[in-house]
């Protein structure tokens, strides 16, 4: 129980006069208890690690040998002198025409299949971002107003919503559609496709006319949707609208959550690995409108006061030719699926209520649920990406009380405290999903972050409210905005949805990124941050 006591915080609320009844006139409080992101770093599973540093092994032991044999040779050739090392290679040895040409022929065959079995490198030629048009904007205030009008919600809903939207970080000029507040259903398949079309269309327009590649040049298209799965499937209609090839490999990926994103990214990846000198074209959005609830609900509630209108189209290549051209080049991608853990596959789940309307219920584990999914993710990324002394010492630290655990001393084991690794030293740019206020609050203070780590996040968040899958890439254009992404620093992308899943990207920055010419950011960036 005290375990569980940890993950718990309580507020007071002020609930105002009391309007009617005996108690009229007095002022009435309650309590709220509310679970809390557990501090995962404090409490890291070994397995994760073993997994990282299976990661980093797997894919760096060859280079290993390379510094052995140079040494080796270097320490054979050093100990002779030229005349020593002359005869050795000339007069003490024959040599026919057989033998050079068999030589040279296991060298020619050894160097060719290194070079064929070395994975490409993919690189991110850019990136375009919805900028949905004013028309669409509502304030906080307006959100409410209209959500009356609708005649969707009874007051007792409508309050809860605009309780939840003062403390959520979301600011007053984000995108709503305006379906959502007509009197009928806003969840039909025209809607949906509307919506759809409308974002994924225009960040493919930009993305095209920025990168200078016409739409039959693209050999991967992956979109990701979570809730809007329609058939033909989003993929097919791209392929439609911008007549696209034949032969493109297309995917259509849905039901996974916020962290889509990166899983796309990840089989965009895979794709161009197969396919020699290929562009990827990976697109995020969700459809709002098929997220809107109109029940009575407060778990489905929650998602109606925080999602907004998004997309972003991501242009990938492992074309070597696209080196002098392209922002970054992919470093890793690390996922983690809880999904097994049956608290984890519910805390984010689509049903309907008790009326039967359908909608996206929050369970009140997320965030000690997506706190465990992240101390996964970030242990086996850290083996990656940490500094070799913040490995050493987490390692040790963390070795320690791995042992200590097992013997008698347990009490000794357990008030060691272990080496917190600082991620700091590893990245020089975060873009963390912006979930909410509370989940980003919470991810700074466990990952011991500057609010100059979380600029972006909290920025993205309070100017498009939680875009989904998307939300990483307003992060990053943010940066790009404020002119910070300089050449060889390394962004991380995090993000986490339904599944349960954590997913992180690692890029590294080819060249000194400029303040794009296009960007949905230009006109307000210099408002950011809010309150400086």
């Amino acid at each position: 129980m005290s375990g569980e006591h940890t993950l718990l915080s309580t507020e007071i609320v002020n609930r105002g006069i009391e309007a009617s009844g005996p108690d009229a006139g007095s002022p009435t409080f309650s309590v709220r208890v509310r679970r809390r992101l557990p501090d995962f770093l404090q409490s890291v599973n070994l397995k994760y690690v073993k997994l990282g540093y299976h990661y980093l092994i797997s894919h760096a032991v060859y280079l290993a040998t390379i510094p052995v044999l140079v040494v080796v040779f270097s320490a054979e050739v050093g100990s002779l002198s030229r005349e020593e090392l002359w005869r050795k290679m000339w007069e003490e040895t024959s040599y026919d025409l057989a033998t050079v040409l068999a030589f040279f022929s296991v060298l020619a065959f050894t160097i060719a299949v290194y070079f064929m079995s070395k994975p490409r490198p993919i690189y991110l030629v850019d990136f375009a971002c919805y900028r949905p048009s004013d028309d669409l904007k509502a304030s906080n205030a307006e959100f409410i107003e209209m959500a009356r009008k609708s005649s969707k919600f009874d007051e007792e809903s409508l309050s809860f919503q605009s309780r939840i939207l003062k403390s959520s970080g979301i600011g007053d000029e984000t995108y709503v559609p305006k379906s959502v507040f007509s009197t009928g259903n806003c969840a039909t398949m025209k809607e949906g496709r509307a919506e759809a079309s409308m974002a994924m269309f225009s960040a493919l327009d930009e993305l095209f006319e920025k990168c200078r590649v016409r739409p039959k040049d693209v050999g991967v298209l992956v979109v990701n949707c979570s809730l809007f799965n329609p058939t033909p499937s989003l993929s097919a209609m791209i392929v439609n609208h911008y007549k696209m090839r034949g032969n493109i490999l297309s995917y259509n990926l849905g039901g996974m959550g916020c962290s889509a994103g990166i899983i796309a990214l990840d089989l965009a990846r895979d794709m161009l690995q197969a396919n020699p000198s290929s562009y990827a074209v990976v697109v995020s959005t969700e459809a709002v409108s098929f997220t809107w609830y109109t029940g009575r609900n407060r778990s489905m509630l929650i998602p109606n006061c925080f999602f907004r209108m998004g997309c972003s189209a991501v242009l990938l290549s492992n074309r070597r030719r696209d080196f002098r051209r392209a922002k970054y080049r992919l470093e890793h991608i690390v996922r983690t699926h809880k999904g097994a853990d049956d608290r984890s596959f519910r805390c984010v789940y689509q049903e309907e209520d008790g009326q039967r309307i359908k909608g996206l219920s929050i369970s009140r584990d997320l965030m000690e649920v997506g706190g465990h999914a992240l101390k996964a993710n970030i242990t086996t990324l850290g083996p990656l990406v940490l500094p070799f002394s913040e490995q050493l010492l987490f390692f040790a630290t963390l070795l320690h009380r791995h042992l200590f655990s097992k013997s008698a001393d347990s009490a000794n084991a357990a008030a060691t405290k272990p080496y917190i690794p600082d991620y700091k030293l590893a990245f020089e740019h975060f873009c963390i999903h912006s979930a909410s206020k509370a989940v980003l609050d919470a991810l700074q203070k466990n990952l011991e972050l500057e609010d100059r780590h979380m600029e972006a996040s909290r920025a993205a968040l309070h100017r498009f409210g939680n875009t989904s899958s998307s939300s990483i890439w307003y992060e990053l254009a943010y940066l790009e905005a404020k002119g910070r992404v300089r050449g060889g620093d390394r962004v991380w992308q995090i993000a986490f949805g339904s599944g349960f899943k954590c997913n992180s990207a690692v890029w590294k920055a080819m060249r000194r990124v400029r303040r794009p010419s296009r960007n949905p950011w230009l006109d307000c960036v210099d408002r950011y941050p809010v309150g400086r």
